[in-house]
């Protein structure tokens, strides 16, 4: 075990965790207008209504392949009766089909940002940086899912290595040995996601942490004309409005009930 192996792969990851969790809190705190995408669906809706989907329903499916590869150790698979050659079969087609959609639609997002001209000037140093790192994750990763299919046969696979690394990081013992043994490909595919992991909470991808569920119980909305004529109802407003407020006082009072 080098000097490189133990920063790598003893110290980085609890740093990247650490930064992603300080940086959270401190945007949240700090930053909570700013906790957005920033969506740019005014300027431009054509490209965004392909790249969209494209990008968040195959980084979905990615995210998942991860979990199941990372989480899931070798043995359990092999229980229920998915050998090894199954399981790389079945990685390969979901992971490349994907992967492909990924980075189809982060190039439509990215071209589409750089050729609309308010989007471009709404483009951070932050985003242009994360952009970079996003794409170099998703090609690292689809270049490791075709070299461990069709790349020159191992006895020791990611599965041997990089798993056992990332669920020993959970009990504080890095298995450090275990993923000094994966190929170069792997752990350059795990030091981009690393760096990916530590510039999150700093860029756009912030959104991805939050759970919108008060639009669960949010009232619909009512929309209403600039010139404030009374509406086919009498002026009664039908929606939901906070007890107190000036505008549930008012439509209380116009209904004869005044306010409470």
């Amino acid at each position: 075990m080098t000097v490189w192996d133990l920063l790598l792969w003893g110290i980085l990851p609890y740093v990247m965790v650490a930064v992603l969790v300080g940086g959270l809190i401190w945007r949240y705190r700090y930053d909570q207008f700013g906790w957005t995408t920033r969506s740019s669906q005014l300027y431009e809706s054509r490209l965004l209504r392909i790249g969209s989907p494209l990008f968040h329903f195959g980084i979905l499916v990615v995210i998942i392949g991860h979990v199941v590869g990372l989480f899931i150790p070798k043995e359990w698979t092999e229980a229920v009766g998915v050998t090894e050659d199954v399981y790389h079969v079945m990685a390969l087609g979901l992971g490349s089909v994907a992967g492909f959609a990924t980075i189809a639609g982060v190039a439509i997002l990215i071209w589409r940002r750089r050729t609309t001209g308010p989007v471009f000037m709404a483009t951070t140093k932050n985003d242009k940086t994360m952009y970079v790192v996003l794409v170099a994750a998703i090609i690292a990763g689809l270049a490791t899912t075709v070299i461990s299919v069709f790349g020159p046969h191992e006895d020791v696979t990611y599965r041997d290595t990089v798993s056992p690394w990332f669920r020993s990081l959970f009990v504080f013992q890095p298995d450090i040995a275990a993923m000094s043994e994966a190929s170069f490909a792997f752990q350059l595919h795990t030091v981009i996601g690393m760096v990916l992991f530590i510039i999150w909470p700093f860029t756009r991808l912030v959104h991805a942490f939050t759970a919108p569920m008060h639009y669960l119980f949010r009232p619909y909305i009512v929309y209403r004309s600039r010139d404030g004529r009374p509406s086919a109802s009498g002026g009664i407003r039908r929606g939901w409005a906070p007890v107190g407020t000036p505008d549930r006082d008012r439509d209380r009072a116009r209904s004869g009930r005044g306010p409470r």
